[in-house]
């Protein structure tokens, strides 16, 4: 008997489908420009480099380091009651792009900007894997 996910999931459209796709597969995946090279997140129609809308789904290894974070306390949300307090992360990734996410497997006071992390993957439910970081193993 499978628990019911309660949290709120992501909206998928046809702009990030590929994205939540590939996290399916525990693959990270972001949008890079074929005509400049500019990797980009989030997902849009136009590279904001150079505005061509010639974008491909690559592969991205993952890896980044801590941008910037917060440590929710407050519950803005029922269904996160039992986690808070929880870390809330900017990682950069190599590739350039800073993704938003969580910060798992991590003590809320180990959690420092410049931090390795790599990329997890956690089925939510049957149709949605979400993407969070954890410390460089």
């Amino acid at each position: 008997m499978s628990v019911e996910y309660k949290k709120p999931l992501p909206g998928i459209d046809d702009v990030n489908r590929p994205y939540w796709e590939a996290a399916r597969r525990h693959e990270l995946v972001i949008q890079k420009c074929s005509r400049c090279g500019h990797y980009r997140y989030p997902p849009g129609t136009n590279c904001p480099d150079c505005l061509s809308d010639d974008l491909e789904w690559v592969k991205v290894s993952g890896r980044g380091t801590v941008f910037t974070w917060t440590v929710f306390h407050k519950v803005y949300h029922p269904a996160f009651a039992g986690d808070a307090p929880y870390a809330v992360v900017a990682v950069e990734l190599e590739e350039g792009p800073r993704v938003t996410s969580n910060l798992v497997d991590c003590p809320l006071e180990d959690i420092a900007a410049g931090m390795p992390v790599e990329v997890v993957f956690d089925d939510v439910t049957g149709e949605i894997t979400l993407p969070k970081f954890r410390p460089l193993r």
